[in-house]
């Protein structure tokens, strides 16, 4: 077996885990001790923050580069509980897309599996989503237990499939990102010339929270955020040029952050030195990472490798492995040289 090949299915297995575990915002804990396991060997230093972000330090150089990717995904916070039906109301955590929901299954964190449902399905919700307030959750067993009460959060499920080289699952949002810098961390084996604090981010879909006070306490000199961006290629999609198989997604704009041109430049020279596929994401809806640490302090340079995803905050989120070798192999050559930002 060659080592690229090998290598491959290694970064599938990451993916798998990491995608299938339980994480919705505010609630990272599995997911952040499934990525601590990962990376021990890998890090000269490790803690987690006040808020639950991981922050992992590898080298000791005097510039500081901050490497971002969230742990959580977009779910639901129970609200309400019908007293008769035992239905449950609820809200969003992140943004839903709601005419996805009817008939979606979520998981709560003891494993209780609900189906979501709007009413009037063969009416009027046949054609035009309701309101969320709307919606319910089914986890009736017929029995009168009430385990899940208001509170408790899930998270939409479904296991990952492949299909070639395209991994379709759950929370690719942000996990491949996660992915990426896990990989990326065995690959420098703490070899590097810089101080490099890959952090693990906690609540990015309800706000950017976990970034701004990771890069705060980091103080770095340089960031880069690792996240998913949709692609442009489906049938009557966004004019979007970004498509699957493209390579890495150099982010140039989007709604929270312009990356500066030397930050752009930095990715680009280094993807063409190493001759790594790429293309340019600017996007109109939808921010990252980026946007919260640029502004932390008094300013941080700030850029954005994205992966190609389709049907973004859907369960069924779609990446390419290619792709995600292309950022993979961007960042581990950013972070292997010397850099003049």
């Amino acid at each position: 077996m060659s080592s690229i090949i090998q290598g491959a299915i290694v970064v599938k297995d990451l993916i798998q885990k990491l995608v299938e575990a339980w994480g919705p915002s505010g609630y990272e804990h599995h997911v952040r001790a499934l990525i601590q396991a990962e990376v021990q060997p890998f890090v000269d230093e490790m803690k987690v923050d006040a808020l639950g972000n991981l922050i992992c330090r590898v080298g000791s150089g005097p510039k500081k580069i901050m490497v971002a990717a969230h742990m959580d995904e977009i779910g639901i916070m129970v609200t309400f509980r019908e007293p008769k039906s035992g239905y449950l109301r609820f809200a969003s955590l992140g943004g839903l897309i709601q005419t996805t929901l009817h008939g979606n299954r979520v998981r709560f964190e003891d494993g209780t599996v609900g189906v979501v449902a709007a009413p009037d399905a063969f009416g009027a919700s046949r054609t035009t989503a309701p309101d969320l307030d709307s919606f319910y959750i089914d986890v009736t067993d017929g029995s009168t237990a009430d385990a899940i009460t208001p509170g408790c959060p899930a998270v939409f499920w479904r296991p990952m499939e492949s299909r070639g080289s395209r991994l379709i699952s759950k929370s690719m949002d942000d996990r491949v990102g996660c992915a990426v810098a896990i990989e990326t961390m065995r690959r420098l084996q703490k070899q590097t010339p810089h101080s490099l604090y890959f952090v693990f981010t906690v609540q990015e879909e309800v706000g950017i929270r976990g970034a701004r006070p990771a890069a705060f306490s980091v103080e770095p000199d340089l960031a880069v955020a690792l996240d998913v961006c949709p692609t442009g290629d489906e049938i009557k999609g966004e004019r979007n040029a970004v498509k699957l198989g493209g390579g890495a997604a150099i982010k140039l704009q989007d709604t929270g952050v312009i990356v500066p041109p030397a930050v752009r430049d930095w990715m680009v020279n280094r993807a063409e030195a190493d001759k790594i596929p790429y293309q340019f994401e600017l996007i109109k809806a939808g921010t990252t990472d980026a946007a919260g640490i640029q502004v932390a302090r008094a300013g941080v340079p700030s850029g954005c490798i994205s992966i190609p995803c389709r049907y973004v905050h859907t369960t069924s989120e779609t990446v390419d492995l290619a792709d995600v070798e292309a950022c993979v192999g961007l960042l581990t050559g950013l972070l292997s040289h010397a850099v003049s930002i």
